[in-house]
């Protein structure tokens, strides 16, 4: 991983990740056939990691500004952890891959479908608008994320998750919660949202 990170797929030398790994190259190639095979790997796991990291977040409160500000800290806590193996998903230089492409595009459609999910049973809106608006939504949390991170600010992380989760919120909030068999609670929780 920190071979790919630092070197980038290309500059990445197998002798080196054998090194850093503390076994042979033969070693290496019995588990891996070739430096692709390890590299998608790596990023299968990466990509499972922020796909799980947001479907949590989503699942950890039905209180949908909540979910807004979860789902974008999930995003500022995944790139801020050691070793900038975010880079894998975010700025691969093997993107032209299609197998490498693929994966990337999965997991981060994989994470907006998530999102979408919780907006159309929410608003009842159609599953097609919601995708748009959680795929802008998780793209601007990725977007602010991985600029936080380049821009080695002095805003900490939770801070800069909270302003991102502000902006977003301030978005999403507009679209009216569909009332649903309990509107009593709903239209408390409309009321809510309404002075958030």
């Amino acid at each position: 991983m920190a071979a790919f990170v630092e070197s980038g797929y290309y500059a990445a030398a197998m002798d080196d990740i054998a090194e850093r790994a503390g076994v042979s190259k033969p070693v290496l190639y019995q588990h891996f056939p070739s430096k692709l095979e390890l590299y998608l790997a790596l990023l299968d796991d990466k990509a499972a990691e922020l796909v799980g990291a947001v479907q949590a977040a989503l699942a950890s409160s039905t209180d949908n500004k909540e979910r807004v500000f979860g789902t974008v800290a999930a995003y500022f806590e995944f790139v801020a952890k050691e070793g900038s193996a975010f880079r894998l998903l975010f700025e691969s230089d093997l993107i032209n891959d299609e197998e490498v492409s693929s994966r990337i595009d999965g997991a981060l459609t994989q994470c907006g479908e998530a999102f979408a999910e919780a907006i159309a049973a929410d608003t009842r809106m159609s599953k097609a608008d919601a995708l748009v608006l959680a795929m802008a939504l998780t793209g601007m949390a990725q977007v602010a994320a991985r600029n936080w991170v380049a821009l080695d600010t002095s805003v900490g992380r939770a801070e800069a998750a909270r302003l991102v989760g502000q902006l977003a919120w301030r978005g999403l909030g507009g679209f009216p919660k569909a009332q649903s068999d309990s509107p009593v609670a709903d239209t408390g929780e409309q009321a809510a949202s309404a002075q958030s």
